[in-house]
């Protein structure tokens, strides 16, 4: 028995267009997981609100002349929660690999960020990371706890190395974060340094930064938008960035390398659907860059 039999149920499907998993190119896999929430819960809702918003708007992409009508997706479910973060994201990492292992492209909605530390387990040491968050996540420990959503990201440079981790969107940073992130090398993009060039600039940089990797997993915090438009996230921060910049970036960004994405932090009790409708869309055009000739 696989682990996506062993460990997952079905659900909603996302966007409506359903394909049997073995004829599927992409395939949607929801964590609903916020077991370390520390401010506003509700991340493990996030995903059957995505799936509801995936289904009531278009699926048209005008950046790139394509439609998610077209592209093969299944919707798997969602993983099957565990009594701790730990074994939660072992069981992200076993499901992951079934997913790699039959040659096809997995797509991750959250659930809490720390999710994608399980999800990057499954592809190994020598893939690079794209992370788009307000934060960096970088504290060795938090409330007594050394994994979280607010360090699972320096479990993570502790795993691959800081020189394959660029977060992009920062502005919310702790001591601790910057401190690491200076001694490591980790390189981060601020948003005060988005707003001074243009989004093609921007992603020019990045394209230079990830130029050594044959291999980029791209992990978007719904918290990186300013809350103007994402108001419903575990942690807002002023001062974001809006859905067109961080689109602008991603159309420049994302090529044939990029193996993987999630999606997380989106906790839907905190608006009326906008954010959860803001995440379907961008992963609607994610998948058509992807896709795209």
């Amino acid at each position: 028995m696989s682990h996506l039999n062993l460990y997952v149920s079905p659900s909603l499907a996302f966007s409506g267009c359903y394909k049997p998993f073995e004829n599927a190119a992409f395939i949607v896999l929801g964590v609903p997981y916020d077991g370390t929430s520390t401010y506003r819960s509700g991340a493990r809702f996030g995903p059957q609100a995505i799936r509801e918003a995936s289904l009531n708007i278009e699926t048209y992409s005008i950046r790139s002349g394509s439609d998610v009508e077209d592209l093969k997706i299944c919707d798997a479910g969602d993983l099957h929660i565990a009594e701790n973060l730990s074994k939660t994201l072992e069981r992200l990492t076993l499901v992951t690999r079934d997913v790699l292992d039959a040659r096809k492209f997995p797509v991750i909605i959250g659930g809490e960020h720390s999710i994608t530390l399980g999800a990057v387990r499954a592809f190994g040491k020598d893939t690079a990371v794209l992370d788009f968050d307000a934060h960096m996540d970088l504290r060795d420990e938090y409330m007594g706890s050394r994994l979280s959503h607010t360090t699972f990201m320096r479990r993570l440079a502790e795993e691959i190395g800081s020189e394959r981790i660029v977060q992009v969107g920062v502005r919310a940073i702790c001591k601790d974060d910057l401190n690491f992130a200076k001694g490591s090398g980790l390189r981060y993009i601020t948003t005060h340094e988005i707003r001074q060039f243009t989004p093609r600039k921007i992603a020019k940089n990045l394209k230079k930064m990830l130029k050594p990797y044959r291999r980029v997993y791209l992990t978007i915090d719904m918290d990186v938008l300013d809350p103007a438009f994402a108001p419903a996230v575990a942690n807002p921060e002023p001062d974001g960035i809006s859905t067109t910049a961080l689109l602008d970036i991603l159309q420049e960004v994302c090529d044939k390398r990029f193996i993987g994405f999630d999606v997380t932090e989106a906790t839907p009790h905190y608006d009326t659907g906008t954010t959860a409708v803001q995440a379907a869309k961008i992963i609607f055009e994610i998948l058509c860059f992807i896709k795209k000739p």
